[in-house]
């Protein structure tokens, strides 16, 4: 498949998640907790009404606690994804995968955006070890500096963030 086939296919997917309405419930089980009481599956159903032959979708719209609105949506159709190499997402991954740099991001989200406000807010050891954690979410996209020594959660990041953090609490079915 060519890479225009795959943008218009992609571009098609967002317009038609973009016009979401519900669809039937299809009656599977979920650990869900946002929907309405007639149907617990609204987005799933849409997005399924719309992707016939799977998506992976995720979107958000949400308030940081700095008062700032992200409203994000994303989606690829699963057989592409199915297709890739995923190893090259092992180091964007491992970047988060410290507790000290879970740590990092939430303050950041929170209104603290330097090294000296991390280092004081979070009691993270040393100097040096604030800045080697926010190199790596720095070179890893998690967070951007948009002026010398402020760190920020880039708004393409916030939802994915919030994202990997509902899956990995989330319980299995």
């Amino acid at each position: 498949m060519s890479s225009d086939d795959v943008n218009s296919r992609l571009s098609a997917l967002e317009e038609a998640v973009s016009r979401l309405s519900v669809a039937p419930a299809s009656g599977r089980a979920t650990s869900e907790r946002i929907g309405s009481e007639d149907d617990p599956l609204w987005a799933l159903n849409g997005l399924e009404s719309r992707a016939p032959d799977g998506a992976i979708l995720y979107l958000g719209s949400v308030q940081t606690p700095t008062g700032d609105v992200v409203r994000w949506q994303y989606g690829r159709p699963a057989a592409e994804m199915f297709g890739e190499d995923w190893g090259d997402r092992a180091r964007v991954m491992a970047a988060l995968a410290h507790s000290m740099r879970l740590r990092i991001m939430h303050a950041v989200l929170h209104g603290v955006n330097t090294a000296a406000g991390l280092i004081d807010e979070l009691d993270a050891g040393t100097s040096g070890q604030v800045y080697h954690h926010l190199k790596e979410l720095t070179m890893t996209g998690w967070l951007s500096t948009p002026r010398r020594g402020v760190f920020e959660v880039p708004a393409s990041r916030v939802v994915p963030l919030l994202v990997i953090l509902l899956a990995a609490g989330s319980s299995p079915d």
